[in-house]
């Protein structure tokens, strides 16, 4: 699953609990400062994959009319480009890699800013960092099931999209996170 902006805080969030909680790495800095650090790292990498995507656009939209000439199917069209693209905009497009790449590099920050000290391995301290990751993510999807189900037993049940129905959303949502030790 990709990263989206909206999961940056609660991927930080998990992230900055894991480093707290293991008994190997210290954080030396202020939390707010290593939050931040890990929190704009993280909004860089999303904000390249929106600069590659909205490139892709434009360039699919210069050749609309040769691709309903040639009656080429957009949505393929649109990945074979962003594949092609990806390495200008620093974008990795394999989820996996693309986790293990960030891993690195908000280890590489951490510890160049002196926000955190370990007495261990690099690469101990990296597969923390992937697997707060890769284990937001794969709770995510299950959360937001949960949530939307304790919305729809609702007896007034907001309007989908609603700011009302997102307040509620949010806040159920964070509750879950609380409960699984993430918030």
């Amino acid at each position: 699953m990709r990263i989206r902006l909206p999961h940056i805080p609660y991927i930080t969030n998990k992230i900055l609990l894991d480093i707290v909680h293991c008994s190997f790495v210290d954080i030396k800095d202020d939390m707010e400062k290593v939050r931040t650090c890990i929190q704009k790292i993280l909004e860089n990498d999303v904000i390249n994959e929106k600069r590659l995507e909205e490139r892709v656009k434009e360039l699919l939209e210069e050749q609309e009319s040769e691709m309903e000439l040639m009656q080429v199917d957009r949505k393929n069209m649109f990945w074979l480009v962003k594949r092609k693209l990806a390495s200008e905009f620093n974008v990795i497009l394999n989820n996996e890699d693309r986790h293990n790449h960030l891993s690195h590099i908000l280890l590489k920050e951490l510890t160049e800013y002196d926000y955190i000290n370990f007495v261990v391995s690099e690469n101990r301290v990296k597969n923390l960092i992937f697997s707060s990751i890769e284990e937001y993510l794969k709770i995510y999807e299950k959360l937001e099931d949960e949530v939307y189900e304790k919305i729809s037993s609702y007896k007034s049940k907001p309007i989908p999209g609603s700011e009302e129905y997102e307040l509620i959303f949010e806040k159920l949502y964070q509750e879950e996170l609380k409960k699984r030790g993430m918030f």
